[in-house]
């Protein structure tokens, strides 16, 4: 597995696959041809059905654009073997010939790959020496470590100081989401709800004024990536606002320091990376179980670790966290990252804090285990139909 900086990046929404990806590779394509007079990009299967709505588009022209002319082909119908997300990009003469042709592929969280034989190397070398849950686990009851230990055993050093201004960039964006009013971009004319949650929200008693808190922070991040600001993939933009609303929560609420929030961090960022790993986190892939649903798994780990949870009790929330949004599609209206994107951030949010309070009230042993669960998240997201995986051709997306 690579380092979580591959998992954990800071960047612009609205999407990590349809935006941040694609403008990476236009950008390593720039460097090789600095001098071209003409460029030709290719979008294929779900990367062209709902690239508009995702400003795909934008994101190339935006770095080819100064060097060359940028001629965008959509073909939403061709689907590359490799992963939805197929890009090909050429060079173009003056008499029209077309020259370095390079498919690269959005696999999701912005990381690029080149298919089965990648060679790109963008990704980094691999830092970890053990890619299952359970083998961790049993790494970490053996020498009485935390999750967080392991991740700090192959890391290097500098991994904290990336993992603090990660933190920062996520404060950041709650309390920029909570800051702004108005209307989001795109034409569903969809208005920011943070603001207003967070306002409802402190007139209710204690026990509910803090779910309605959770919501609002998470709203407030979404809402942030969906109008295209600064956020952190945890573990890609459409699902950005889950970790950072229970962090951020957890951490007013309950006074945890800096460090215990880094510690979680680290904790969550392994369980993403497992997934990332042995499955997808790309909703053009196994839909949006691998985006919102890890992220609740990610979130629920978090928050068990920061109760103080034993090592199979953060496992058993992780493991709730995303066994109960199996199946779950991705079908984005009008292909923006809004509806039913932001809400369902809201309420993972939330089911990260029960999965970690359900988890707590047990001794962390089940019948079902996280690595598990990841199979079968990984095989159901390929037996769904295309229709339900970022293509706005089926389910809310077509919804009147």
């Amino acid at each position: 597995m690579k380092s979580l900086r591959e998992l954990y990046r800071i960047g612009k929404g609205p999407s990590s696959s349809h935006t941040m990806g694609p403008q990476k590779a236009a950008q390593i394509y720039a460097q090789r041809h600095p001098e071209a007079t003409g460029f030709e990009v290719t979008l294929f299967g779900s990367l062209a059905a709902t690239g508009k709505g995702h400003m795909t588009d934008a994101a190339i022209i935006d770095v080819l654009q100064p060097l060359a002319p940028v001629n965008i082909v959509w073909k939403p119908q061709v689907r590359l073997p490799f992963h939805p997300n197929g890009m090909l990009f050429s060079v173009v003469a003056p008499d029209g010939t077309r020259s370095d042709e390079w498919t690269v592929y959005s696999v999701g969280g912005g990381a690029l790959s080149e298919g089965p034989d990648d060679t790109l190397g963008h990704g980094g070398t691999d830092v970890y020496d053990m890619h299952t849950l359970a083998d961790i686990q049993h790494w970490c009851e053996q020498k009485g470590r935390g999750y967080w230990e392991y991740v700090e055993k192959c890391e290097d050093s500098a991994i904290w100081d990336y993992l603090r201004e990660v933190w920062e960039v996520m404060q950041a964006a709650v309390e920029h989401g909570l800051d702004h009013e108005g209307v989001l971009p795109g034409p569903l004319g969809l208005a920011r709800k943070a603001p207003t949650y967070h306002v409802k929200a402190s007139g209710y008693k204690a026990h509910l004024q803090s779910r309605g808190m959770v919501f609002a922070y998470a709203l407030a991040v979404s809402e942030e990536n969906a109008s295209g600001g600064t956020i952190v993939t945890a573990p890609t933009c459409g699902s950005c606002g889950v970790l950072p609303a229970v962090l951020y929560h957890l951490s007013r609420g309950h006074l945890f320091s800096e460090e215990r929030i880094l510690h979680a961090l680290a904790t969550a960022g392994l369980i993403g990376n497992i997934v990332k790993h042995n499955a997808s986190i790309s909703g053009a892939d196994v839909g949006c179980q691998g985006e919102v649903g890890v992220a609740c798994a990610m979130a629920s780990g978090a928050a068990c670790q920061l109760f103080g949870g034993s090592p199979a009790q953060i496992e058993y929330a992780a493991e709730m966290g995303l066994e109960h949004h199996l199946g779950m599609t991705c079908d984005p209206m009008c292909g923006l990252v809004q509806i039913p994107c932001i809400e369902r951030n809201a309420f993972a949010a939330t089911r990260a804090l029960d999965s970690q309070l359900y988890a707590a009230f047990s001794d962390g042993r089940h019948r079902v285990s996280f690595d598990r669960v990841v199979r079968v998240m990984k095989q159901t997201g390929h037996d769904l139909p295309s229709l339900y995986k970022e293509t706005s051709a089926g389910g809310l997306a077509v919804t009147e």
